[in-house]
């Protein structure tokens, strides 16, 4: 992220760009967005929320987190001699657990490289965690956004994203990969910044 432009010049770029977006941040305050520094808590938290709400994913993530009483948050390691049984009343699905489990060991083994990951493109970052079970495109860039704070991502996947673009421009149906490029593009290098106000324009109180 380019900590040399203002959150405030950001902001006024996209809205000189793109009319339809600066009429919805008009309505809609967000804060700049602060990285993540733990990567391995932000994956499982990632794992976690997938097909979830926020509400229910946090809850599922609060019980499993305490499961480990003298931590903060559980290591890898950690991670691996919990039984599966007990990760599972915490309310995890079986394939989550074998999701978060894979992670756990795979960083272990050092085959998922978190330490040195911050300094890689967002195509390398993508291919790297996607060797995970259950960490797909869409989580991947979900850690470039979050957690690694990168400018310039838009996950064409998103429901959410697909049905604001459809509210803001006014489309009878969600936007095509063509169409919704078309749109962000007028963003760059900014598209993170105008993915947040698109999730946000969903829900005005939210300041994701």
């Amino acid at each position: 992220m380019d900590m040399r432009i203002s959150h405030a010049k950001k902001i006024e770029y996209i809205k000189k760009r793109d009319p339809a977006l600066a009429a919805a941040i008009a309505k809609i305050k967000l804060r700049a967005l602060q990285k993540r520094s733990d990567y391995f808590r932000s994956l499982v938290g990632a794992i976690v929320n997938q097909q979830l709400s926020g509400k229910a994913a946090d809850t599922i993530l609060g019980r499993f987190v305490a499961l480990f009483p003298r931590k903060e948050f559980p290591t890898p390691k950690d991670i691996l001699k919990l039984p599966s049984a007990k990760m599972r009343k915490a309310g995890l699905s079986k394939m989550k657990v074998s999701f978060i489990k894979d992670l756990a060991k795979k960083v272990l083994d050092k085959t998922v490289n978190l330490k040195e990951i911050d300094s890689w493109p967002d195509e390398k970052v993508i291919e790297h965690l996607t060797q995970v079970k259950g960490i797909g495109p869409w989580t991947a860039e979900m850690f470039l956004m979050f957690s690694l704070g990168r400018d310039d991502i838009f996950s064409y996947g998103d429901l959410g994203l697909k049905n604001a673009i459809r509210k803001i421009y006014k489309l009878k149906k969600h936007p095509t990969p063509a169409q919704a490029k078309k749109i962000t593009d007028k963003w760059r290098p900014y598209r993170t910044l105008g993915a947040r106000y698109l999730w946000a324009s969903l829900d005005k109180s939210s300041a994701k």
